[in-house]
């Protein structure tokens, strides 16, 4: 039986939850990068994407791309897990922008699309496969550094390394209080699927999303102003704290010269 939209939100929902559940509980496996202090991962892993994004040389992006995995190893990282929530993902999102390359970059012809007498060329299918390793490398990193470190200590990190204060608390508001939306959201249709039996017709069900879009905007305004006279009132003044301030160790600053000198290294050799 096909799924209607009230059932798909309920999964997309449920998925994003599960999602974010996974990342909580990886981020407290004893592995390498949840033991080394969120600065010296920040440093290094933005390091390691900038190196990833401006290298031209697939051998040394792929080089990147398996420090990234060997990381997800030593850190308790199930691949399977990267598969499915970030592989995949992203190389469907990079394929609506690199496939046309392989058609529409002049070069010379390797293939032509039988009927369509489309030509692939060659230097399109080298930029594909660089764009593609690039995202992937980059994201893999991207991912490993939000998994494996608890979110309030990324904002740390972030605010000790001279990042904005307004940046840094709004991306904290934003992480703690849309979970629960999205848990709002998915008891408002739960509510609605069960009261309501068969399909329902195409304008309604467009009827019923507008509607259901117009509620939580509603909520997240509502929210929104009393979290923050909440906030004021419990002596507020924007600074993220932690409960454990933590110094940086031996391996944390190893670990951040390593990554930026493997960054350094890639960056000259790819160039």
């Amino acid at each position: 039986m096909k799924s209607g939209f009230v059932e798909r939100s309920i999964s997309g929902i449920t998925e994003a939850l599960e999602h974010a559940l996974y990342s909580e509980e990886a981020a407290r496996r004893k592995g390498l990068l949840q033991v080394i202090d969120p600065r010296a991962k920040i440093v290094g892993i933005f390091a390691l994407v900038v190196a990833t994004a401006i290298a031209h040389r697939l051998a040394i992006i792929c080089g990147f791309a398996i420090f990234a995995i060997i990381l997800a190893v030593l850190s308790r990282v199930s691949l399977l897990e990267l598969a499915k929530r970030v592989w995949l993902a992203v190389f469907a999102f990079t394929a609506v922008i690199a496939l046309p390359a392989v058609f529409i970059t002049p070069g010379n012809v390797v293939w032509r699309v039988p009927v369509l007498h489309w030509s692939v060329t060659e230097q399109g299918l080298r930029g594909a496969v660089l764009l593609f390793a690039r995202v992937e490398t980059a994201s893999t990193f991207t991912v490993l550094l939000v998994t494996c470190t608890p979110w309030m200590r990324v904002l740390r990190g972030l605010r000790a390394l001279w990042v904005p204060l307004e940046l840094v608390v709004v991306l904290g508001m934003t992480y703690r209080y849309i979970f629960l939306l999205m848990e709002s959201a998915r008891e408002m249709f739960e509510a609605r699927r069960s009261r309501t039996v068969g399909q329902l017709p195409p304008a309604q069900r467009r009827y019923m999303a507008a509607s259901a879009a117009g509620v939580l905007l509603q909520r997240t305004v509502e929210l929104s102003g009393e979290v923050h006279m909440a906030m004021l009132a419990r002596g507020f003044r924007g600074e993220v704290y932690v409960l454990e301030e933590e110094s940086m160790r031996a391996m944390d600053f190893l670990f951040a010269v390593v990554a930026m000198s493997c960054a350094s290294l890639g960056s000259w050799m790819g160039r």
